[in-house]
């Protein structure tokens, strides 16, 4: 998966977490691998001049999604492997998701990732724009935020096991090269 994130917003935006939720949402939608996708920071006035220009409404938003290719998540078995994809475009305001986050009582890089999440959901078709639709989307939107932070959660007790290993076995008299082994030479 190609992702590419260019942050022309002014806001510092925690770029590994955007992308990493980027990645995981495309993964648990069963896009193709090979899937190309664009990410956008971008001021309030750049996304309010979006928001008017694509959307017809006034004053910025939080997330605008911009799909390139038709695809549909998973697909029918019997049909032909689909192949790489350039998914589009996700123009994030950080300055609007700060404050909507702040007012909801949500941290920063939570509403980011939830508006990244969001916005894959946009370039694969999902919409909310009645009910039924609005309770799909975002069952769907949770369910995969719950996932990605559980996979992070995993991930992050690994790297500390590993860590602690690490120390456990230089402490110990072990570089990194040098492993205990199993069978002793008798000497």
């Amino acid at each position: 998966m190609s992702i590419e994130l260019a942050n022309e917003s002014g806001v510092e935006v925690p770029a590994e977490m955007i992308i990493s939720a980027a990645r995981f949402a495309v993964a648990e939608m069963d896009v193709h691998p090979a899937a190309e996708l664009s990410i956008l920071c971008v001021d309030q006035e750049t996304m309010a001049d979006m928001h008017m220009q694509w959307m017809d409404l006034p004053g910025p938003t939080d997330v605008m999604s911009f799909p390139m290719d038709e695809l549909a998540p998973g697909g029918r078995p019997d049909a032909a492997e689909p192949g790489p994809a350039i998914l589009g475009d996700i123009v994030l305001c950080p300055e609007f998701a700060a404050q909507q986050a702040k007012s909801a009582r949500r941290s920063f890089e939570h509403e980011l990732s939830m508006l990244t999440v969001h916005g894959v959901l946009h370039l694969l078709g999902y919409d909310h724009a009645d009910a039924d639709e609005e309770k799909e989307m975002f069952g769907l939107q949770n369910r995969i935020l719950e996932d990605f932070y559980a996979e992070r959660h995993r991930q992050a007790q690994q790297q500390r096991q590993s860590d602690r290993d690490t120390r456990l076995l230089t402490n110990i008299g072990f570089t990194d090269t040098e492993r205990p082994n199993a069978s002793a030479e008798d000497g």
